[in-house]
């Protein structure tokens, strides 16, 4: 059990805990599930950047699939290996391409023509061959918040089939591409097997088409989105999600590189804030507490659920309350209708699955700094990131003020 009120004493609030042994035994359950193949489990870095989070998963072998030089850089402070490490995302400006190939990551996933040009220039600049691997929009309704879905043809998102096997050609017949690996992702918080199978098929069908015209892949990238439970939502095991994706390569030996973020690190994380007041208007019942939507984000942005709990001695019967912060906008809520007891000044409540899209969303609006992030490893609590002074927030603007 997490002693949430000793450590809202000692590292005061809203402040996020994240127990390091939870997301070990979801990295190696992962791991485990695919274990017929050779395979890199690479963590999504956008789900939660802390740097001592992505040390962890890199003293366990992860790779890490990044979606900015940032990101990439943050893998290799980290300890992440060049050779694990990939490069996604739909804008990437010429310098982060530049930098990307200088690193000699494992490969840098395109999403378009128009940039496979780009990196293939950059490339000859630099006189080099950069790896590169194809994002695949398969067209795949994968079921989950619109917000969230990135395999349809309605998303930003990868190319289609008859454009990524033309892209292929032209790296196959590029001096500077060397065409490693194939990817795709259909979307975040997936809880239904059937679109994953499919997707999985059909990108498989294309690896076979341009292998009969000698294009040979190494690299079967299944992206990410496997989901969690937030509330009552019904997930799928990692050994039912690896036996789907494994029973649609036969006669493909190629390895599997799979990208989890939010299934690695959600559970594991926790969003602690204190209560200032209860209020009352008319009907309506409130409960403010001093976390924002700076903080955590996901419930304004996607009306999204986490589990609330009360650390309070009170155990009246539960009234319906909306849970919102300081931040001036209406949005600035956790839980709306939520069943709580009243509760007192400097209770706390805890906010369950904040371990992914928690800190990483947040912002300093309202010039409010972010919070502090311990992790808990064994029965050890530590300070992986301090809390943001006034200071902090006006560094990058102080020296420019004019008398």
């Amino acid at each position: 059990m997490i002693d949430f009120k000793a450590l809202a004493k000692k590292y005061g609030t809203p402040l996020y805990v994240y127990d390091l042994h939870y997301m070990s035994a979801q990295y190696k359950e992962l791991k485990e599930a695919f274990k017929g193949r050779k395979s890199i489990i690479a963590y999504a870095i956008k789900a939660n950047s802390n740097l001592s989070i992505v040390r962890h998963f890199a003293k366990m072998g992860s790779g890490a699939d990044c979606v900015s030089i940032g990101e990439v850089r943050r893998a290799l402070l980290a300890g992440i290996p060049a050779y694990k490490i990939i490069f996604s995302g739909v804008g990437k400006n010429d310098e982060e391409i530049r930098e990307a190939i200088e690193k000699d990551i494992l490969y840098i996933n395109v999403e378009s023509e128009a940039e496979l040009q780009r990196v293939a220039a950059i490339a000859e600049e630099l006189g080099k061959s950069s790896r590169i691997s194809i994002r695949v929009n398969p067209n795949i309704d994968p079921q989950t918040h619109p917000y969230i879905s990135t395999g349809l043809h309605d998303n930003k998102f990868g190319v289609d089939i008859p454009t990524a096997k033309r892209m292929y050609i032209q790296a196959k017949n590029s001096e500077y591409l060397d065409p490693v690996g194939i990817h795709f992702h259909i979307g975040s918080q997936l809880t239904q097997l059937q679109p994953i199978r499919e997707a999985a098929e059909i990108v498989a069908d294309l690896i076979r088409s341009l292998q009969a015209i000698d294009i040979e892949l190494k690299f079967f990238d299944v992206g990410g989105g496997l989901g969690i439970k937030y509330d009552n939502e019904e997930t799928i095991k990692p050994y039912d999600y690896a036996q789907a994706i494994l029973g649609t390569l036969t006669a493909l030996d190629l390895t599997i590189l799979c990208e989890p973020g939010r299934f690695l690190t959600a559970n594991a994380g926790y969003f602690v804030t204190k209560v200032l007041y209860e209020k009352q208007n008319g009907e309506k019942k409130f409960v403010v507490v001093d976390g924002a939507m700076n903080d955590l984000l996901r419930p304004s942005l996607y009306n999204a659920y986490h589990k609330i709990e009360a650390i309070t001695d009170n155990n009246g019967e539960p009234r319906e309350v909306d849970i919102v912060g300081p931040v001036c906008e209406s949005g600035d809520f956790f839980a709306k209708n939520y069943p709580l007891p009243t509760l007192n000044r400097n209770d706390l409540l805890v906010v369950h699955s904040a371990g992914a899209y928690g800190f990483g969303m947040g912002s300093n609006y309202n010039t409010r700094g972010r919070s502090a992030e311990i992790c808990i490893e064994g029965s050890e609590a530590r300070l992986i990131r301090r809390r943001e002074s006034f200071e902090d927030l006006i560094c990058l603007e102080q020296e420019f003020l004019v008398e």
